[in-house]
């Protein structure tokens, strides 16, 4: 289990207050690894700032090196068995650890930090940015609190916790994984086919940070009117009290350009002189600062942004719905993206490496990515709104089971739901407006989809409601290749593999986009995570095979956009596991086609719009 990698043995130094100790970590050498695998520090991993969109001064990160054991799930804490690196997951390679855990089973972590001094008069905050699935917290032998769901940020105020000195942390993770209970995505027990190892426990950052008082913003909404070039912004205060105000300022390049002041719980709208938009083409971004006071006396303060950039259905001059971005037809054309490595699995090694991914696409002539079944951390978004590419943000299925009829050729009828226990549907609804109310900040994300294929595909209506009212700002894609109901949602998609061929449509009364197609697939030999046994939907044995098979998509591709088809996503981004779909492998080492003529492809599918 504690393998250690011929090519690179990374040796630490885990520092405590009354000791230091020499720990030796290294990746485990099951599978292949990215290149970004040798630039983990086990000191000081992932060490960048974990919430982009909400930046404060002051904080501490907790990643690194940490105990863990697995026992009863109804047990107490066992003794320590090994170090963990956090945040990678259990099961990955650069946990260093790699093991699974079942639904009988508890993870336990435990570690120990000390708050700065210049915190003392400070509330301090420990943050969760993704754990999964059920949490349990204690601090100092005192439980802090809980939290179930694998895909959203939580906090907890620690003050009331603390003691003098060094302070012990352990954290309890229990992980059904595919009991048909939790949103899961992709994960199985026993990967196979399009179904990947399962991810248990910590897989993104763990941190601190301090707020003067227990008011502090949590959150905010900067909704653009890109016709009337301003945005509405909201800032969410927690506990906020009788005459708290809220200082909002804009700025461009780091010149305010709008100012208001609001009462905190009310939102301003700000109008920037010269207003710029946001596009892939050009991905402005307007800074925005935040000054909680009371009395006239600053009490926090934060950094955000936002994007005049508006998403909405138009019509085009021969009639067709389309998408429309800032009030014009778009094309939106982007891969099928698992968002999986060969060695952190949910966890990218770096934010290098994560950010990596998306810069390919743009390289590659793309303007969108489909998040597929998976919520990234949120640096993932952070890049995507820099770098400019949209975002269709599926939500991650409960289970891989489908309905008694999957048809994609005719509507369908509410027999046609899956099955789901009522707990189920209420774990759905919680973690989808979770999901939602977390990563709506985020401009990139211009689509929200419930469903795909039909997977745990339920109360279609009532879920396409829920979305549009709990978020009314994007337009909203029911179920990408499921089951679909006549004008359920803004959007009606297909999925047709290998070709791109729209079999059915909504004559006329949604936005058509074929959701998924391609799947071309090239095992490479030396950057498999198996030898045997791996897959694709056509396979070929050269880039020079895929790229004539590309091209050939491409056309007719093209010339369904001229019938109505307004967008398309391509299986898919790397290859994962034993799945070798991708545009790269999985290590990310090999591009199958030359960028250069992927570049040209995409762009005149996108222009033919």
């Amino acid at each position: 289990m504690k393998r250690i990698l011929a090519f690179s043995l990374l040796l630490g130094l885990f520092a405590c207050a009354q000791k230091t100790e020499t720990v030796t970590w290294a990746p485990l050498q099951d599978h292949i690894l990215s290149r970004w695998a040798a630039d983990v520090d086990p000191l000081n991993p992932l060490p960048e700032y974990p919430r982009p969109q909400l930046v404060r001064t002051d904080w501490q990160s907790l990643n690194g090196l940490w105990d863990y054991s697995i026992g009863p799930k109804e047990g107490e804490q066992p003794a320590a068995e090994g170090k963990i690196l956090v945040p990678f997951p259990l099961e990955s390679a650069l946990s260093g650890v790699g093991r699974h855990i079942t639904d009988n089973d508890a993870l336990w972590y435990s570690t120990t930090f000390t708050v700065p001094r210049k915190w003392k008069k400070n509330q301090v905050w420990l943050n969760f940015q993704g754990v999964d699935w059920s949490t349990e917290v204690w601090l100092n032998g005192q439980k802090v609190g809980s939290h179930t769901g694998g895909y959203t940020a939580f906090a907890f105020n620690i003050t009331p916790y603390l003691k003098k000195g060094r302070q012990e942390l352990v954290v309890k993770v229990l992980d059904g994984t595919d009991n048909d209970e939790q949103p899961r995505g992709k994960q199985v027990s026993k990967p196979k086919g399009i179904w990947y190892t399962a991810v248990s426990g910590i897989w993104q950052s763990v941190w601190l940070e301090p707020t003067p008082t227990q008011t502090h913003l949590t959150n905010y909404y900067a909704v653009a009117d890109a016709g009337a070039a301003s945005f509405a912004i909201a800032p969410v205060v927690e506990q906020p009290q009788d005459g708290d105000v809220v200082d909002i300022r804009l700025l461009s390049e780091g010149k305010e350009v709008a100012r208001a002041s609001v009462p905190a719980g009310q939102s301003a709208r700000l109008t920037p002189e010269n207003p710029r938009q946001w596009s892939p083409e050009d991905p402005f971004l307007y800074d925005i600062e935040f000054t909680v006071q009371r009395d006239g006396k600053p009490i926090d303060k934060v950094q955000g942004y936002g994007a005049l950039r508006e998403v909405k259905e138009v019509t085009d001059e021969a009639g067709h719905k389309r998408l429309g971005l800032n009030g014009k037809p778009y094309f939106q054309f982007g891969p099928l993206d698992q968002g999986w490595w060969p060695d952190g699995l949910y966890t990218a090694p770096t934010d290098e490496a994560l950010r990596y991914d998306i810069e390919q696409t743009k390289a590659f002539g793309y303007n969108m990515i489909r998040k597929h079944i998976k919520v990234e951390p949120a640096r993932w978004y952070y890049w995507c709104d820099r770098l400019g590419i949209l975002v269709w943000q599926d939500m991650p299925c409960i289970t891989d089971s489908r309905p008694g009829r999957w048809e994609q050729h005719t509507w369908a009828t509410p027999d046609d739901d899956a099955r789901l226990t009522e707990s189920a549907k209420k774990t759905y609804y919680k973690e989808w407006a979770e999901i939602i109310n977390q990563q709506q900040v985020f401009p990139c994300i211009v689509v929200w989809v419930p469903f795909n294929e039909a997977w745990a595909q339920f109360d279609t209506y009532k879920v396409v409601d829920f979305t549009k009212k709990t978020d009314p700002t994007r337009l909203v894609n029911s179920a990408s290749g499921g089951n679909s109901y006549p004008e359920c949602g803004d959007i009606f998609d297909s999925h047709n593999y290998p070709d791109p061929h729209m079999k059915f449509t909504s004559e006329g009364k949604q936005i058509d986009v074929l959701g998924e197609y391609g799947g071309i697939g090239w095992p490479v030999e030396g950057h498999l995570w198996q030898p045997g046994g791996n897959w694709g939907y056509v396979k070929f044995q050269s880039g020079e095979e895929v790229l004539e098979q590309y091209r050939e998509y491409a056309q007719q591709l093209k010339a369904t956009i001229a019938d109505g088809v307004s967008a398309a996503v391509y299986t898919q981004t790397t290859d994962v596991e034993v799945e070798v779909n991708g545009l790269m492998t999985y290590d990310r080492e090999v591009t199958k086609m030359p960028a250069a003529e992927l570049y040209k492809i995409n762009r005149e599918v996108i222009e033919a719009l």
